[in-house]
């Protein structure tokens, strides 16, 4: 199963490599939790004066209850990783109390 995956960038395009890069780490998800829908990604450059000006939001939507994750980092890249690592979690949690249930 193919998740559907949406990337809005704010204010910006996003290039092909940062898209395909995004599409890859999600697709990894798809191994911790195979009933993954969809994801939606929004990307957003802040208007602070530091170097954490990008904001990487990440909605998946699975069964029961969608989860979303957001990180600032110096790099989109950056913070889809951070995001990734967080949702990784998410899932095997979620999973693992659908199983108790």
């Amino acid at each position: 199963m193919n998740m559907d995956v949406k990337i809005q960038s704010i204010k910006f395009d996003a290039d092909k490599k940062l898209i395909d890069f995004i599409n890859a780490k999600l697709s990894k998800l798809e191994r911790f939790y195979d009933a993954i829908i969809g994801a939606e990604v929004f990307l957003k450059l802040e208007k602070s004066q530091g170097l954490d000006n990008k904001n990487v939001e990440i909605k998946l939507i699975i069964p029961g209850n969608d989860l979303f994750v957001g990180r600032q980092a110096k790099t989109f890249e950056e913070g889809v990783d951070a995001c990734i690592e967080v949702l990784k979690r998410q899932v095997t949690k979620h999973k693992e109390k659908q199983r108790a249930n």
